[in-house]
């Protein structure tokens, strides 16, 4: 699988984004450790999870899950960059709450580590912006944390252009990644994309198939990425991930998946290379 760079970390060009596996309606625990197997054995070596990735009032399911899938794994995962969140929270009721306080990130970060069994982050990412709080004094909690070591890479998620500046200029130019909503159904952060790409800091889209319940009708709901998929003989699914991939040299999806197969057809779209007349017609596809 081709490979692009997080910071100065080399990444598999697809990551799997384990979020299905923790929420409403996740499959059983083995089936979650299988696919994230089937990830590895496919050359995945990006998982993005988050504290706030769980039912109920414990925090923490899915980064306790990557654990156990990680240590049980026959192969070889010592390249695995394992990405998580904090500041977004689930406080138990369905709703989703925000802490972006920088007493809280910190204590958060560490709670992360001790959950994933490792003495240092690889990536840890700012969740979402919280309005009570300067965006500046949160960003600088991710400074602290780089430079204490409990954090060896610092990103933020569903940042604006703005939001970038401040967090890279904060971080001393040590921002390793942008993680934001962005699909053929959600594409507003196309501007925040080509921002990434011009300071040369990662992007990782969420949702890069639409989210949990449009990915399987991506096609339908989108026939000229049904179009190219049918004239080649694979899946939408495929297509828009590369089509993503070729915006920028900088950008890795991490396409959801609760199960083997999902994960397993998403990562061929890493070697997928789709013609200047076929990204034409996807950039203009609605």
């Amino acid at each position: 699988m081709k490979r692009r760079t997080i910071g100065a970390t080399g990444v598999s060009a697809i990551g799997l984004g384990a979020m299905p596996m923790s929420i409403e309606g996740r499959p059983d625990r083995e089936r979650s450790i299988a696919t994230v197997h089937a990830a590895l054995d496919a050359g995945v070596t990006l998982i993005d999870t988050a504290d706030a990735y769980h039912v109920g009032a414990r925090a923490g399911h899915n980064e306790e899950l990557i654990a156990e899938a990680l240590k049980s794994y026959d192969g070889n995962a010592s390249e695995v960059l394992v990405a998580t969140k904090g500041g977004h929270l689930r406080p138990g009721d369905g709703t989703w709450t925000l802490n972006g306080r920088p007493e809280y990130l910190k204590l958060a970060a560490r709670a992360s580590a001790e959950r994933l069994g490792i003495d240092a982050i690889g990536l840890y990412q700012f969740h979402r912006p919280d309005p009570d709080v300067p965006y500046a004094d949160s960003i600088g909690a991710l400074r602290e944390l780089l430079d204490e070591g409990v954090i060896r890479m610092a990103g933020i998620s569903n940042a604006t252009v703005e939001q970038i500046d401040i967090a890279n200029e904060v971080l001393g130019g040590r921002l390793a990644c942008v993680q934001n909503q962005f699909s053929p159904a959600f594409r507003s952060s196309l501007a925040e994309l080509h921002h990434c790409a011009k300071l040369d800091i990662a992007f990782l889209p969420w949702s890069p198939l639409g989210g949990i319940q449009r990915a399987g009708e991506l096609g339908s709901e989108y026939s000229a990425f049904q179009s190219v998929a049918d004239a080649r003989g694979i899946s939408s699914q495929q297509v828009a991930l590369a089509w993503e991939l070729a915006l920028s040299p900088t950008v890795v999806p991490i396409p959801g998946a609760s199960r083997p197969a999902s994960i397993q057809d998403s990562v061929l779209a890493a070697d997928l290379e789709l013609t200047r007349e076929e990204l034409t017609l996807l950039a203009s596809a609605s």
